[in-house]
């Protein structure tokens, strides 16, 4: 095994402390360079401004174990709220700055958030009232009424940082929401040994080429975990310069490339594929330092990464991971002997992984009770490891659903070489997987349950060139409704008012009835089948 050593050590360690420490010794160093605003702050400064924050949060009265909600953009805001909120004693929770109203209420709400840091045009038309606890709103750099000035958390203030009162296994470091296959997504509940364990197995021996001299180019949402703790995390304690993008702009990336000579860049695949497609045009610079990308979030199609590697002359070294494992478990390697672009490569070192032959596989099975897969032969991948959650926020069923005996069931189908590399075939889940984003089918669901028109519906993905997956809807109609475009145009809407953008159906086919199993599950495969 290639992958045996961390990093270091991540026991008893914060994660906030580590950030702080790299700042004080990077000092000159740029950290963070924010292209939104074209601010750029030095360790130095990043590590005063988390400091500073912090103190702020504490004098506002939020206490060790309150949560705070981060609805923000990719921005040094962003950063620097996410490890204050830490260095206070408080749990980070994080949510897609495209989220409508239904959505932030839900995360609001269920997480019990006391403070929203947020921008003004981000909560624009929702209303936040009736929130128990939500005692604060700060906006950053659009104001909104009731809201107070971020700027006003960066005054001086007095106040002592509180001494965590539970080891950093125990002690909770941010609450990510991932959706679930059934109703609304549950937070995970990452400590602190969790994402120092992840970064310091991304760092160790024979793992990642991420290093202190790198410039890295970040489109990733910092809300979602690939962004955080992929590339946030390990690029500050690393020492590394981290560009920040708000969105993938394909004009503005291949500007940056040059303009900040950008080493590493994290993507997913259908950025990959914009990328390619602008190499072929033309458009891509052939004069940058990239030396490599990182894949994931979405499966990567063997063939477009030989093309982009063709094109471009970077590498790709695709990962593997989920929400749950703070996040990432398998990673492929870049040395020509070993290199697989095709694969998720190896395990993370004290990641122990079983491919579990049984495709039927009952509730109450260990790994020890059934049959490990032959060479080659799919079956489930069940893991377990140090940067696995505690457990998903105020849900025990759910979470004895998915960890075990310590053994986390990732409801993925692999297959597994004689050389150790493994690659993903299949999901027993049923998720949606939109340009890397997770959609839980049953969540568009129960929003289309609502409409006055629809009886019952399925929803399903379907393979897209751009996207990876997109929505489809299967829409049976109540009595005295009749199909047609313009009821397709009105669900898709109907969708779209009400959850994030990438959510809603982009088409809906009309069925007399939806297919469902004898206890009422939908069959997803005949859906499926129905669109080949």
């Amino acid at each position: 095994m290639l992958r045996t050593q961390l990093y270091a050590d991540a026991h008893h360690l914060f994660l906030h402390d580590l950030v702080l420490d790299a700042c004080r010794r990077n000092a000159p160093k740029t950290a963070l360079v924010d292209t939104s605003c074209g601010r750029r702050l030095t360790f130095a400064e990043y590590g005063d401004t988390v400091e500073s924050v912090a103190r702020s949060l504490i004098a506002t009265g939020v206490k060790p174990g309150d949560v705070v909600a981060i609805f923000l953009a990719n921005s040094w805001e962003f950063c620097a709220a996410f490890h204050a909120t830490q260095l206070a004693g408080a749990i980070p929770t994080l949510l897609n700055p495209t989220y409508r109203e239904r959505e932030v209420r839900y995360q609001l709400e269920n997480s019990g958030a006391v403070l929203l840091i947020t921008d003004g045009g981000n909560i624009e038309g929702i209303n936040l009232g009736g929130l128990p606890n939500l005692r604060r709103v700060y906006t950053t750099r659009q104001h909104a009424a009731g809201a107070e000035p971020f700027a006003k958390l960066l005054n001086p203030v007095t106040a002592v940082y509180p001494k965590p009162d539970q080891s950093s296994e125990q002690t909770l470091a941010a609450l990510p929401y991932s959706s679930g296959t059934t109703g609304l997504p549950k937070g995970v509940m990452l400590s602190h040994y969790n994402l120092v364990a992840n970064v310091y197995q991304l760092l160790g021996p024979n793992a990642t080429a991420l290093n202190s001299a790198d410039h890295i180019l970040c489109c990733l949402p910092l809300y979602h975990i690939y962004g955080l703790n992929v590339i946030l995390n390990p690029a500050l304690i690393l020492g590394a310069t981290l560009v920040l993008v708000p969105r993938f702009n394909l004009q503005a990336m291949t500007k940056l490339l040059i303009d900040e000579a950008v080493t590493m860049m994290p993507l997913v695949p259908p950025a990959i594929n914009a990328l390619c497609q602008a190499a072929e045009a033309g458009q891509f610079p052939r004069d940058h330092k990239v030396l490599w990308v990182k894949s994931g979030a979405a499966p990567l199609a063997p063939e477009l990464a030989r093309r982009f590697t063709a094109l471009t002359n970077i590498l790709v070294c695709q990962g593997y991971g989920m929400t749950e494992a703070s996040p990432v478990t398998h990673v492929g390697f870049l040395e020509p002997a070993l290199y697989r672009p095709d694969s998720i490569g190896h395990p993370l070192a004290e990641t122990d992984c079983r491919v579990l032959l049984q495709p039927d596989i009952d509730p109450a099975d260990t790994p020890d009770d059934l049959t490990e897969a032959p060479c080659g032969v799919p079956g489930e991948l069940v893991m377990r490891g140090p940067q696995f959650m505690l457990g998903y926020w105020k849900e025990p069923q759910a979470t004895a659903a998915v960890l075990r005996d310590g053994w986390y069931w990732s409801g993925d189908i692999v297959t597994r070489d004689g050389e150790g590399f493994y690659r993903v075939v299949d999901r027993r889940k049923e998720m949606i997987k939109y340009k890397g984003f997770a959609i839980a089918p049953a969540e568009v669901e129960a929003v289309l349950l609502e409409h006055p028109a629809v009886k019952e519906c399925g929803v399903i993905g379907r393979p897209d060139d751009a996207a990876g997956e997109i929505p489809v809807a299967f829409v049976a109609l109540r009595d005295g409704f009749v199909e047609n475009h313009k009821l397709g145009e009105e669900l898709c809407a109907f969708v779209a008012d009400r959850l994030t953008h990438y959510k809603q159906p982009r088409q809906v086919h009309f069925v007399d009835s939806v297919p469902k199993t004898a206890s009422g599950k939908i069959l997803r495969r005949e859906l499926r089948k129905s669109i080949g």
